[in-house]
Parts: structure tokens; sequence; C-alpha cells
């Protein structure tokens, strides 16, 4: 009988230490999964602003002297959807705070300032877009809520911003606008999209 029980027990040691030698080697695919897990995070991470909450037409350029950016043109369906038709590029050239007499007029500024902005305008999409900014340009900042600030000053001075731009088309051209005050920000609001206020803005130089 003791025999017996010797030889039992020594196959349960054999069967422990297995057991034992397997937890082991299982602790080290569970260090090694962290690592794989970790190696992944980075990619959902990236993948998080691909997917926006809100459509791209809602969201508006904001640019400075010297950057361009994209901007969708469409229009308004019965049901009130706005579907894209093209697309415009606007490079922002130039913005100069001017006097009366550098725009070669007697007129005063209403609102206090004139500033000339200088525009390029590209059609960089598949079909024609109409830009017509007279009424369209609007200047607020912190103080100030939004106005007019078209003028008809510097009409008939070089190329024409307000016309119609077929594909591959581009206007440069100028804009004499009358501001609060230096800075702030100039707003194009000719788009029909009614998730938007404004197709682009330019912040003007302080």
């Amino acid at each position: 009988m003791r025999a017996y029980v010797r030889r039992a027990v020594v196959p349960a040691v054999l069967i422990s230490a297995a057991l034992l030698t397997g937890c082991s080697s299982g602790g080290g695919d569970d260090k090694a999964a962290p690592k794989g897990s970790a190696s992944a995070a980075p990619v959902v991470e990236q993948e998080v602003p691909e997917t926006p909450s809100e459509s791209p037409s809602s969201v508006v350029l904001v640019l400075k002297v010297g950057q361009s950016g994209t901007w969708d043109y469409g229009e308004t369906d019965d049901n009130g959807d706005f579907k894209v038709t093209s697309k415009m590029k606007t490079t922002v050239v130039s913005a100069k705070y001017v006097t009366p007499a550098e725009v070669d007029t007697t007129n005063e500024p209403e609102h206090g300032q004139y500033v000339e902005l200088t525009l390029k305008l590209e059609n960089v999409g598949q079909a024609p877009a109409e830009v017509l900014t007279y009424g369209m340009m609007k200047w607020e900042d912190s103080k100030t809520a939004a106005q007019d600030a078209s003028t008809l000053e510097g009409v008939g001075e070089g190329d024409d911003l307000d016309t119609t731009y077929k594909p591959g088309q581009s206007v440069t051209g100028k804009l004499i606008l009358d501001v609060g005050r230096r800075g702030g920000v100039v707003s194009y609001a000719g788009t029909e999209d009614p998730d938007a206020d404004a197709a682009f803005r330019v912040q003007l130089p302080s």
C-alpha cells in the first residue's frame, strides 16, 4: 500500500511542475499582448480626425495673408439640402490699410478704416461657380458685431473678382473694404450652405 502511494505521489509532483511551467509560459504571452495593443493605439487616434461629427461644408476657412484654402461651392435644393457642385480656392495675397486719398476718393469710410484686400480666387472643381462679393463681405471683431464692409471704391480698377469661374479659371483682384478698425475678421458670406454663415474668412493684420 505504501509503495502504491509513493508511485502515485511522484506523478502528481510532475503534473504540478508541468502546470507551473505552462502558467509561466502563458504569463510571457500575456506580457506580449499589451505590446501589440500599444502599437495599435496610435492607429485608432489617427483615424479619429478622419471621421468628424460635422460635415466638411460646415467648416469655415480662416486665412491669414499668404495662406490659401479651398471651400465648397454649391446650391440648396427645394428641400433645403445643400449640394456641392464645385470647389473654389482662395489665396489671401495682401491686406493693406489705406487712406481715402490712396484709393482716389473723397469719401470717408463710414465705419472708420479702409482696407485694400487682394485675393486670388480659383475654380479647382469640376463645374462653374459664380462669386459675388458686393454686399457679401462682413467685418467683425471681439467688440463689434458683423457689419457690411462692402464699398464701391476702387471698382473698375484691375480685374474684377465678381464673375463666373469655369473650372481651372482664376482671378486676382482687389476689394476696398470699410472696417471699424484695424484687426478683426472679414467674412465672405456668399454661400447657400445652411450650416455655414460664410464660405471663408480672412484674419486682418492688427
